[in-house]
């Protein structure tokens, strides 16, 4: 988490750097402050000591709630970063009030976060920022690159299904398996985190935008849907893939097991030979005769390739 980071800008006919006592109700404020000098500014802005307590500790959930309030709404973020899936979770809280945006550093890392809340500020003219772009920018920064993670998943599964289908599939395979199943669900709890956000935004139950702008939040909205249909399509993909895998190793097993079935049909006889010729009873000719080893041998051999050669010819192995 930062430290003692405080960042105002007035987004009027130039993106200009504030502090707190120059705020202008009547021209656009975009923030960035950490949760430790949140408590500085909260009153003065404000925010329900509540909120300014729930920023203190990074939300291990990605469903909370979006709190509206009279003059702002407040909710929590966990931002994913889909092309590395091993880097650390930031956490930010947002504040939204009339003609304010301010976004609360809980736990931005790597400064990653604040680089595309800057980015937001900086994608239209300051003559043409308004409170619903600068929202609908950072949101679309925060998802920009997880169209590219959602191909290249699905390049993914399909290099898998191939796997299968070549009998390349190694012991780690199940494993794979799970840790794309877990990257989903993670992808889907994390869009319909957004959604939870956003859709509160279009309600404008506090009337803190203007009607004509909320079509940004409704683009940004679609965004966010079609990532979590394609997400949720992958995940049907995987399960599919999963079941295919079970059948796939199932028929392997039934072919091992009709092999072996087949073997023991064909030296089964053998046994039956090997009992015969055990009972030992003295009026058995083959004791006494000069071929009798010969003839058991030659007995066994064509047995074994009788029944062999129907094996194969009914393709039992």
């Amino acid at each position: 988490m930062a430290e003692n980071v405080v960042i105002f800008y007035q987004i009027k006919d130039e993106v200009k750097l504030i502090n707190i006592d120059e705020i202008d109700e009547n021209a656009i404020t975009a923030g960035y402050v950490s949760a430790q000098e949140l408590k500085a500014v909260s009153e003065k802005l404000g925010f329900s000591a509540s909120t300014v307590e729930a920023c203190q500790i990074a939300n291990t959930n990605f469903r909370s709630d979006v709190e509206v309030y009279d003059n702002y709404t407040f909710t929590e973020l966990r931002i994913v970063n889909p092309a590395d899936r091993f880097e650390r979770e930031d956490c930010v809280a947002l504040y939204i009030k009339k003609n304010m945006f301010l976004v609360v550093d809980v736990e931005d890392y790597d400064m990653s976060t604040r680089n595309k809340f800057m980015a937001a500020i900086e994608r239209y003219s300051p003559q043409n920022t308004t409170l619903e772009k600068i929202i609908y920018s950072f949101i679309d920064a925060l998802i920009v690159n997880d169209f590219k993670f959602i191909e290249d998943t699905g390049n993914e599964i399909t290099g898998l299904e191939e796997d299968v289908l070549t009998d390349r599939a190694d012991n780690e395979f199940s494993l794979d398996l799970l840790q794309l199943k877990k990257e989903l669900l993670t992808m889907h709890n994390y869009y319909e985190q957004l959604l939870d956000i956003t859709d509160a935004l279009d309600e404008n139950e506090n009337n803190i935008f203007e009607s004509d702008d909320l079509m940004y939040i409704s683009n940004v909205t679609k965004k966010i849907i079609r990532l979590r249909e394609d997400t949720d399509s992958l995940a049907s993909q995987v399960n599919h893939l999963q079941d295919a895998y079970s059948s796939f190793l199932d028929i392997k097993l039934n072919n091992t097991m009709k092999f072996f079935t087949a073997i023991t049909s064909i030296f089964f006889p053998l046994t039956l030979i090997v009992g015969w010729y055990g009972m030992n009873f003295r009026t058995m000719p083959e004791f006494e005769w000069r071929y009798g080893y010969i003839y058991v041998i030659i007995l066994s051999a064509i047995v074994v390739t009788v029944l062999a050669f129907f094996a194969k010819k009914r393709k039992w192995f």
